[in-house]
């Protein structure tokens, strides 16, 4: 498998780990590890500090849609990654910018940016990193008019 075929894998996991967070929540038990640990840094995410499990996870992403009318997250930039290969299954890191956005209680767009950083460990994920614009900040992306 290539450099390549590598940084594909890490693509891909990437996605799979947005995706999970648009509501397809079976994802959790594929792509995370079967223990991990999340790091978010922003205000209001304090919930995340004790979510451990897999299972754990997709509950609190579906309460999250419950909370955030028309939750969607969506990559952007270019991902950056770091993996290598090690006993045949990918190990490192993978980060990427994403926009996320949801209807406010005014019915207007709520958009926040940040940064995810997966660290991957026999395939799956087992340590996040997220850092975001917080409930009070600012979308650092501008979206195309």
């Amino acid at each position: 498998m290539g450099d390549n075929d590598v940084r594909r894998l890490g693509i891909d996991l990437y996605d799979r780990w947005t995706a999970m967070w648009n509501g397809d929540l079976d994802l959790a038990e594929k792509i995370m590890a079967p223990e991990f640990v999340l790091r978010y840094a922003q205000a209001g995410t304090e919930a995340f500090d004790d979510v451990r499990t897999p299972r754990q996870l997709a509950d609190i992403i579906a309460v999250w849609h419950r909370e955030r009318r028309g939750l969607r997250f969506v990559a952007e930039g270019a991902a950056v990654v770091d993996l290598a290969l090690v006993d045949g299954t990918p190990t490192g890191l993978v980060a990427r910018p994403y926009l996320a956005s949801f209807t406010g209680e005014d019915a207007r767009t709520v958009s926040r940016s940040g940064t995810d950083t997966l660290r991957i460990t026999d395939g799956s994920i087992s340590e996040v990193w997220s850092v975001s614009s917080g409930s009070a900040g600012r979308t650092f992306y501008r979206q195309a008019v």
